[in-house]
Parts: structure tokens; C-alpha cells; sequence
């Protein structure tokens, strides 16, 4: 497995921090939160994006690509009935393609719940007929940038559109690009009603990036999950693609997630041998 992490479980730190700390607990990969290079990315310059891409990579890392794409934005939304939105969001996202291969990166997952969800008066599958539209005019410039969207289901705690992997699989087949794939997280999956290891198994074809974290939103081998049938399953369907490190509870310190997930995850992978 290679192994990965997200920046901002390193909170404030600067980014030639966390990248030497990820690489010490033995990260090969770091994903990136935009928010987190600049209020607006758009705006940084070359000069900028190249010496991000430097510090990434003269700790020893890969940049894996980006996530929380529309985090902590305005006026963004895949849909919105309002067709100047959806343009919009268009334009900023291909901003980010272009971003995400500045800084080295190749994967842009698309989770965003908020900026997804169904507006008043918009039907679940005239939705996806928003989606389609938007990702299927994204698509030019995920071929530009040589990157991939992978598309995140994720839990009705957290929206109503796109819940479960066979309904994102139906869109990324709908699209028909392979720059359209698949993004599967372990807190996300548990919702459904389908296992994990059949849910990787079912999906295998689309499968493009994984995130690794538990239902309590702290890292791996930090609560109920048990990893060890998760990996065998990835085994099983020769996945070999990245596995990321994604929080959301940062109560135990960014050191201990760190080095504590890694450690998990490596154990569990070697007692699959």
C-alpha cells in the first residue's frame, strides 16, 4: 500500500512542517486542502505553486492531489438549477485541475455534501442530470491537466445526494471518462447496507482513491473499524492506488494521528502478508 495524508490534520502548521512530519512516520504522499494554501487558490502565482511543489517534494513526498474542493467557498454548488452556478463551478474547479497539476498532483476528490445537497424544489434525479452536466463539461480540462475527479459517496447524515458507491458508479458510467472515477471512504461506506469489503469488491472497476479514517471521525485504529477484511478486500481487487489518512476530530494531536494511523495501517497490511 502506498500511504498518504491530508494537510490540514496538521492544523496551522507550515506546510514544510507537516510535510518533513509525515514523511518521518513514514507517509510516501500528501493530499491537499486548498483552503489551506490560500483564501482564494486561484490566486497564487507560479512562483508560488512551484515552491509549494519543491517543499512537497524535497521532504521525500508525492503530492497525491487534492480535496475539499469547495470548502469554505461562495457561490458554488454541481446542483443548482441556476445554469450560471453550475457554469461557475465549472470554471473553479477547472481552476483547481490546473492547480492540482501545478503542485505535482493527480487526484482531485470531489466530497463537497454542502455544495451538492438538493436545493428546494429540485428532484433527486434531476440532480444527477446536474451532475452529469457539470462533471461531463469539467472533463476538457481534467484531459488538459492529465488529473482525475474521484467522486465521493457520502452518508445522508451529510446530504442527500450521491449516498452510496452503485449510485456514484452509475454517474462516473454515465460520464464515460476515465478522467471520472471513483472515491471510496471507510466513515462513509459504514453507512450503507452493503459491507465494506463488498462495497470495494462491487466497485472495483471505478475504484481510483481511498480515504482511511473510522465512524468516530479520527484516524484508523482509533475506534470500532477493524482494517484487517478493508485490506483484504483492496488485496483482493489489486488496488493500487493511494491510502489516505483523512480526519475530522483532531483531538488526539496531529502527532499522535500521524504516526499512530500509519502504524495501524502497516500492521494490518502485513498481517494480510
Amino acid at each position: 500500500m502506498r500511504y498518504g495524508i491530508c494537510n490540514e490534520t496538521f492544523g496551522d502548521w507550515p506546510l514544510k512542517r507537516a510535510c518533513e512530519f509525515a514523511a518521518a512516520c513514514g507517509y510516501t504522499g500528501i493530499e491537499i486542502a486548498p483552503f489551506t494554501l490560500a483564501g482564494d487558490p486561484r490566486e497564487l502565482s507560479a512562483a508560488e505553486r512551484a515552491e509549494l511543489r519543491r517543499t512537497i517534494a524535497q521532504a521525500g513526498l508525492d503530492c497525491i492531489g487534492l480535496h475539499w474542493l469547495l470548502a469554505k467557498t461562495e457561490g458554488f454548488h454541481v446542483t443548482d438549477p441556476d445554469p450560471t452556478v453550475r457554469d461557475r463551478t465549472v470554471g473553479y474547479l477547472g481552476e483547481l485541475a490546473r492547480l492540482c497539476h501545478d503542485l505535482g498532483g493527480r487526484i482531485l476528490v470531489f466530497g463537497s455534501p454542502q455544495q451538492r445537497s438538493l436545493l428546494p424544489g429540485v428532484a433527486a434525479e434531476q440532480a444527477f442530470g446536474f451532475l452529469q452536466d457539470v462533471f461531463d463539461r469539467l472533463v476538457p480540462a481534467l484531459e488538459a491537466t492529465d488529473t482525475v475527479l474521484a467522486l465521493e459517496p457520502l452518508s445522508p447524515i451529510e446530504t442527500d445526494v450521491l449516498n452510496t458507491a452503485a449510485e456514484t458508479c452509475r454517474l462516473i458510467e454515465a460520464i464515460g471518462s476515465p478522467h471520472v472515477k471513483l472515491h471510496l471512504d471507510v466513515k462513509a461506506m459504514a453507512s450503507e447496507d452493503l459491507s465494506i469489503p463488498e462495497i470495494i469488491h462491487a466497485s472495483a472497476a471505478q475504484l481510483e482513491h481511498f480515504h482511511a479514517n473510522d465512524v468516530n471521525l479520527q484516524g484508523p485504529g482509533f475506534g470500532a473499524i477493524e482494517f484487517g477484511p478493508i485490506f483484504q478486500a483492496l488485496h483482493d481487487i489489486a488496488y493500487s492506488g493511494w491510502v489516505s489518512v483523512e480526519v475530522f476530530d483532531y483531538t488526539p494531536g496531529a502527532e499522535r494521528l500521524a504516526r499512530e494511523s500509519i502504524a495501524y495501517l502497516q500492521r494490518v497490511d502485513e498481517e494480510i502478508g
